[in-house]
């Protein structure tokens, strides 16, 4: 049986990473793979999986794990960048030379390379990526950035397309979801609640808590300025069953990435609120309303855009993407 360590963002209980990881996780047990994960909380993510993990500070532990493997998989995600934290990026270069140093295969799982603003990150992970066996990425990029170092790369989409999202859009609910950032501001989560209220006073709001530590802050801020304009108004916080929950809105608002995906794969009229360039991309892709950081849209506009939206359409869409998992088995 072929053994698998999976090196990334895991046990930080992150919607993206988690479900980046319930595919790869799923797609391998398909194939008989013996998987263990590299993850911060354990129990959570032996539980949510269903397979081995191991504490991914525990170096000694790790280093013996990656020794006894045949291969080492990293990502997706954005590991190898240097502008979230150069210790980052040195944490999961380290783990990408143990694999090449014990002569594992090595594949580089749907990851987004860079940002790298430092010389020697640009070396490190340069050096690092000619050794390994495989590389996917998900933007052009990243592919792109490879090209230019004579490395060889497939692009793919996300492996949360791989998901199978039934088109069960209901009626009478609106999904906001919110993240802390650092262009978060009073003046969005206003108008956001003045939106809200004003066209949405008659349906049930949940605001979604997507990673707690990061999420519930803004996510609570948001639920008592909406409280403040219209105190009867059905409003909750929600921080489970994420999926199934998005996939029966009526209309969904939101800014993490993921949670934009699984509402397109669901059919569910969208609206983004754009705080990073790959909310942009797949905002204009799908041709779906954006709400700035700075909130200086005409949000009447942004309304009417978002009820005109052709379910049936994005819905196919964004059902029409499927991971391609050729070249990636045949390393395994």
């Amino acid at each position: 049986m072929v053994k698998a360590v999976i090196s990334g963002y895991y046990g930080f209980k992150n919607f993206g990473d988690e479900s980046i990881l319930s595919v790869l996780c799923n797609h391998l047990k398909s194939l008989n793979v013996d998987v263990t994960v590299l993850s911060c909380d354990t129990e959570y993510t032996s539980a949510s999986n269903l397979v081995k993990a191991i504490n991914r500070f525990d170096i000694f532990n790790v280093i013996g794990t990656i020794k006894e493997c045949d291969v080492l998989i990293s990502g997706g995600g954005s590991l190898l960048q240097d502008v979230t934290s150069f210790n980052s990026l040195i944490y999961y270069s380290f783990i990408i030379a143990l694999g090449i140093i014990f002569n594992k295969k090595v594949i580089i799982f749907a990851q987004g390379i860079g940002p790298l603003r430092k010389n020697i990150s640009k070396l490190l992970v340069k050096n690092l990526l000619k050794h390994c066996s495989y590389i996917s990425v998900r933007d052009e990029k990243s592919q792109e950035l490879l090209n230019e170092w004579n490395i060889t790369s497939d692009l793919v989409c996300d492996p949360v397309y791989s998901i199978d999202i039934s088109s069960g859009r209901g009626f009478g609910t609106v999904g906001v979801q919110l993240r802390d950032f650092s262009s978060m501001n009073y003046n969005l989560l206003q108008k956001l609640a003045q939106l809200i209220c004003a066209k949405f006073s008659d349906k049930r709001i949940e605001v979604y808590s997507l990673q707690h530590k990061v999420d519930f802050s803004v996510c609570s801020k948001f639920v008592s300025l909406v409280k403040n304009i219209k105190p009867d108004i059905d409003i909750n916080i929600v921080s489970e069953d994420i999926i199934n929950k998005i996939s029966h809105l009526e209309y969904f608002i939101g800014m993490r990435y993921h949670s934009l995906l699984v509402a397109l794969k669901a059919g569910v009229k969208t609206c983004a609120i754009n705080y990073d360039i790959k909310v942009d991309k797949i905002a204009s892709e799908y041709n779906i309303p954006k709400i700035s950081m700075t909130a200086d849209e005409n949000f009447e506009k942004i309304y009417q855009e978002l009820l005109a939206l052709d379910t049936e359409k994005i819905y196919n869409l964004a059902n029409s993407k499927k991971f391609n998992w050729t070249e990636f088995d045949k390393v395994l």
